[in-house]
């Protein structure tokens, strides 16, 4: 016996939850951030160029990144709605999203190694360095970032709330973390960061003559660039591979399945859970039971307590 969740209902899940009014918002945000992010990058690439500054440039080049990322980020959510109820995507759209995230980590690892090649190329040829006005721009790319990370904001993590007592069990681990906003808010964060690098690296060689300290600060930034790819991209790929069978909601979908009743306990033999949104699941289990009036749907209801899950297939096994 087998009980399916229907697509409707996982549709009109993702357009409450998913693609709501708080995507659009998100994506308007996304798409200023980016026209800023964008002006901003070609002015320190020139300015770094013009005043021979190795660490401005590798700022600008990874703005450059930050700006294609945040271009996927808009561009992932209007996708994501505009295909939201297109029947060919079985389980949604919402990994269009995660899949912008996964690109965009993409992208910053290309960029981390163009930016250490170019910081040993001025490590070993060293040019001189106009460095009032370098810092000057540096510091206006620093102010850029930050009021960009206030237009995005920090509410990428846990954007809908659960009722029920596992709703705290839930948050710390990540459960309705927005991967797709949380990539356009920490390269802001990370920009800002290799702003500040190029800032103490300019004022180091400026006052001490510390000329080396340019391109290193460039190199340490290209650090920062890679530790960030790395995680993004573990992040998304666990969601696009559907690695999701050590979250909690798997215990609790045992729990509730896996009762007494009347002397018999139906036992799950088979079970793949999987997500769909980013507070949004969906499983799939096979349940051996001795109980000839246990149904599908009953299984389902008791799932149900968790809101989360908004598709299931139950088959259910009688044994004798």
């Amino acid at each position: 016996m087998q009980y399916h969740a229907s697509r409707e209902d996982l549709s009109a899940w993702q357009h409450e939850h998913v693609f709501g009014g708080a995507s659009v918002k998100a994506e308007s945000r996304a798409r200023i951030v980016m026209w800023i992010t964008l002006a901003t990058m070609v002015l320190e690439i020139v300015a770094g160029w013009w005043y021979n500054s190795m660490a401005l440039q590798a700022d600008g080049w990874h703005m450059s990144s930050h700006a294609v990322a945040i271009g996927l980020t808009a561009f992932a959510y209007a996708a994501a709605r505009r295909y939201a109820r297109d029947p060919r995507f079985a389980f949604g759209t919402w990994k269009i999203e995660i899949l912008a995230g996964y690109t965009s980590a993409i992208l910053l690892a290309v960029v981390a190694v163009l930016m250490v090649a170019a910081s040993l190329e001025r490590l070993f040829s060293p040019q001189p360095i106009h460095y009032p006005q370098a810092m000057a721009v540096a510091a206006f790319g620093l102010a850029v970032n930050l009021v960009c990370a206030l237009l995005l904001g920090g509410k990428h993590d846990h954007e809908h709330g659960h009722d029920h007592d596992h709703h705290d069990h839930h948050a710390h681990a990540g459960h309705g973390e927005d991967l797709n906003m949380k990539a356009a808010y920490v390269h802001v964060l990370a920009d800002a960061a290799t702003s500040v690098l190029a800032i103490v690296a300019l004022a180091g060689a400026w006052a001490y003559g510390w000329n080396w300290l340019d391109p290193v600060m460039g190199i340490l930034g290209a650090v920062l660039v890679a530790l960030w790819a790395k995680k993004l991209m573990r992040d998304t790929a666990k969601v696009l591979l559907d690695r999701e069978m050590d979250h909690p909601v798997v215990a609790e979908i045992r729990e509730a399945v896996e009762v007494d009743k009347g002397g018999d306990t139906p036992r799950i033999v088979d079970l793949h859970v999987w997500r769909v949104g980013k507070q949004l699941y969906s499983c799939a289990l096979s349940v051996v039971s001795r109980d000839p009036g246990l149904t599908a749907g009953e299984l389902r209801a008791r799932i149900a307590i968790h809101e989360e899950i908004v598709h299931s297939t139950i088959e259910i096994v009688r044994r004798s």
